[in-house]
């Protein structure tokens, strides 16, 4: 019988159990948040007479903590509405409404002996045959099903979500002695195809997989920063983006997750792993006990290694700390000639050769650091997991990294590797001597669309399992490749679907990106049935790209900028109006540009983590490349008998004039740049394009017709112009908005308005289009726009707020 999950039961509401509901509530699932009675009333509840058999005073704790979570900033939730599919309650008057779950987990504090006291009362009410699973970063789960019955240790395992769930991709599933395969099966496919994981089986070790490997990394840097005479400047300069590291790097990391967290998992591993060849390095240094003394915890304490203070203007600067005084300091800029070299190559992979032969203090750091790791990783196998792929997983998923220990090794070289670990003096183990000295030589290959892995038993590579629901751009680009420019490839998807990739800086759009478009889309209605717009970038498109734009307005000429502009509105109206079907797959920020692209899509498959708006307020001008018109088009498109037009058209000028951005997919449907009914949500990354080329095979499948070109769009002229100016000016003279900001708002009313129309009369998407370029092009042409992109340039972004 195929196993559903209708209703889950999160047993535990602090910050963990909280979210963990949270991201269910997100993808549709019926949440029961559970958590223990109060045993003393609140001066406030005192106040109100309550006592401690008022159910709001006995859900209090369970109440305030969720209510604290949907409060956070990020928020754990797509949308506000989804926290109504969490239902909440107490361990005493509720904990029989387990029997209806279909999957029980449990997220109270890090002690055995309260989790086994946990279970002895779950399972006097959960139904035989429910999962249960325990949320824990450390304890074995051998321990926690001692006295349980067959059937809950058959269903029972662990389940290390990491913090915060909703953005954290890693999910660990770590298996009890008597845990059924079926069970790992389901939860190994239910995380990654429903909850959007990237799931990983491990062994039921200390830390398991991601946090065994990722204190070790932070605790060899403590280590080294001394050793090295480095300041906490250098180390996150060299552990940040340059190696495909997140922002804050190591130090400032820790500041935002807390030391006492890390220090926690730290003595955890000490105390736990006795045999481990680098045991000694899980014991803290002398400034780290020095910082947990005086509770410099980071953010949560109001510092740590970094501190933020004010000075007596006003003002705030961010002093960091000197490892040797432990005093606060001014901040030192960290500069390597190492790093100068790896300016020009974007790929992050192809910079690792080149940082370890640095002649400086950042070339020996890096020949250390990657010794150390890959000779940690190396011995870590078989112990924590069996495919050394689960480890790359896990700190890809888990920690941030762009690229785990083997795959920074396979850029390196098996044997460049080898040579530094023997340097450092590690010993090689056995089965990475046979490794090198077999004909391939490489952790990974790629073979046919599919990555391969080395098999320590089988001594060959094997195929990663689970790679069939995806599609792996990186995978098949050389391969597949029907078309390319500079910033642009096109790759043949199979089942008659083209790819669209862009490939330029931050994947904003430009000359070439738009010629790329045209050149891929004749080819495609040429050869083709239908189109994906997707990539693999960390963003979809950060908006269009401003250089351009500049240089045409502060040059004053115009008619090249409107011929450009004119363009880029052109290729958005082929993307609608195409032959065959046109898919847009945005993730993460999809802003002006990459915004108007996907509006202008037949269909929108939206990774949840989708943040996405039209943001060209923030630098003077309204959206150019069909935004303005197609957010006046919505809006009619709403329009109903007896309605009050004017307010439809009124939020989708906002909307622009705000330069809103949705913090998920789902809240993009409020602001109708993603449309209810047409376009879909997909929670899992991985299977994103896959799924976008799907709906491009359906629409095909199903007939797919070229659109007629619409004439019939309502506009509502003088009245809606007036109420929109009579706005803007009440504004201005509240001071909530400045002169060129009025200005900007103006242009943007008269546009959706449709221009100065004495009454209410229905044009085509051309008419706007042409107001749309040309109050564009006014707006250029302002000292105060001017100011704002060459702001913007200099800041190194492309067109977004």
């Amino acid at each position: 019988m195929k196993r559903r999950i209708k209703k889950v039961a999160v047993v535990g509401s602090g910050i963990m159990g909280s979210g963990i509901a949270c991201h269910f509530a997100n993808i549709g699932v019926e949440v029961l948040l559970l958590d223990i009675v109060p045993r003393e009333l609140t001066n406030a509840e005192e106040k109100k007479g309550q006592t401690l058999k008022d159910t709001s005073v006995r859900n209090r704790i369970v109440n305030e903590a969720l209510h604290a979570s949907l409060k956070s900033n990020p928020s754990p939730i797509y949308h506000k509405d989804f926290a109504k599919r969490i239902e909440t309650g107490n361990l005493e008057d509720d904990i029989s409404k387990v029997k209806d779950a279909d999957w029980i987990i449990e997220v109270v504090v890090e002690r055995l002996d309260i989790k086994k006291q946990v279970f002895e009362n779950l399972e006097k009410h959960r139904t035989p045959g429910t999962l249960i699973s325990s949320n824990t970063s450390g304890i074995p789960i051998k321990f926690m099903n001692e006295g349980r019955s067959d059937d809950f240790k058959k269903h029972f395992c662990g389940t290390h979500f990491f913090n915060p769930p909703r953005y954290l991709k890693l999910l660990e599933i770590i298996p009890g002695p008597n845990t059924s395969n079926e069970v790992l099966e389901f939860l190994n496919e239910y995380g990654e195809k429903f909850l959007g994981k990237t799931t990983v089986v491990a062994k039921d070790t200390p830390a398991f997989i991601g946090n065994r490997i990722g204190i070790f990394s932070i605790m060899s840097l403590f280590h080294m920063v001394k050793d090295m005479d480095m300041t906490i400047e250098e180390v996150d300069k060299l552990t940040g983006p340059v190696i495909g590291r997140p922002k804050s790097a190591t130090f400032r990391t820790v500041d935002v997750v807390g030391l006492d967290t890390l220090v926690h998992v730290a003595n955890g591993l000490y105390d736990n792993v006795p045999k481990d060849e680098r045991h000694d390095l899980f014991k803290l240094p002398d400034f780290i006990e020095h910082m947990m003394e005086k509770n410099w915890l980071g953010s949560k304490s109001g510092q740590g290694f970094y501190k933020k203070v004010r000075n007596e203007d006003g003002s705030s600067d961010i002093k960091s700390l000197d490892l040797d005084s432990l005093d606060y300091r001014d901040r030192k800029s960290a500069k390597f000639d190492t790093l100068e070299k790896t300016k020009s190559i974007d790929v992050v992979a192809e910079r690792f050769p080149v940082l370890i032969e640095g002649k400086d203090k950042a070339g020996e750091f890096y020949r250390k650091n990657f010794a150390a790791l890959f000779a940690y990783v190396q011995n870590r196998m078989p112990e924590i997991t069996d495919a050394l792929y689960k480890i790359d997983d896990a700190m890809k998923a888990g920690f941030g990294w762009q690229h785990g220990p083997f795959q920074i090794w396979d850029a390196i070289g098996l044997d460049k590797g080898i040579q530094l670990m023997k340097n450092e003096g590690f010993e090689i183990a056995d089965w990475v001597k046979s490794l090198s000295e077999s004909k391939d030589k490489s952790f990974y290959h790629v073979k046919s669309g599919k990555t391969y892995f080395y098999d320590i038993d089988q001594k060959k590579h094997e195929k990663i399992p689970g790679q069939d629901a995806f599609i792996i751009l990186d995978n098949i680009r050389e391969s597949h490749e029907v078309f390319s420019n500079k910033d642009l490839v096109a790759e043949d998807l199979g089942d008659g679907i083209l790819n669209i990739e862009f490939r330029s800086k931050m994947n904003s759009i430009g000359g070439d990106v738009l010629n790329g478009i045209n050149a891929a889309m004749d080819i495609a209605e040429r050869d083709y049935d239908g189109v994906v717009i997707s990539n693999t970038g960390d963003n979809f498109s950060v908006g269009a790209n401003i250089g351009m734009i500049f240089m045409f307005a502060v040059e004053q000429e115009y008619e090249e900028l409107n011929a450009a502009i004119k363009y880029f509105q052109d290729t958005m109206m082929r993307m609608r109006y195409s032959s065959i079907p046109t898919v847009a797959a945005p993730h993460q920020m999809a802003l002006g540009g990459g915004c108007e692209l996907s509006m202008h899509a037949d269909k929108v498959v939206a990774h949840a983590e989708t943040y996405i708006g039209l943001v060209e307020f923030g630098v003077g001008v309204i959206p150019g490349g069909g935004g303005s018109k197609e957010m006046t088009r919505r809006a009619a498109m709403t329009f109903q008998k007896d309605d009050v037009e004017l307010n439809r058209l009124r939020e989708n000028f906002l909307t622009i004039g705000m330069a809103k951005v949705a913090k998920s997919a789902h809240e993009a449907y409020d602001l109708n740049i993603l449309e209810r009914g047409k376009d879909i949500v997909v929670v899992s990354r991985d299977r994103q394009l896959a799924v976008a080329k799907e709906q491009a095979k359906l629409m095909a499948q199903n007939g797919y017709t070229q659109p007629v070109k619409t004439n019939d769009i309502k506009v509502l002229g003088r009245q809606a112009l007036g109420a929109f100016l009579v706005g803007t000016d009440q504004m201005k003279a509240g001071k909530y908005i400045s002169e060129h900001d009025q200005k900007i708002a103006n242009k943007l009313a008269y546009v959706m308005s449709g221009g100065d129309l004495s009454e209410a009369n229905y044009v085509s998407e051309q008419y706007l289009l042409d107001l749309e370029r040309e109050a564009f092009l006014s707006l250029c042409g302002e000292r105060k726009t001017l100011e704002r992109l060459q702001h913007m340039i200099k800041k190194g972004k492309p067109l977004r707020n």
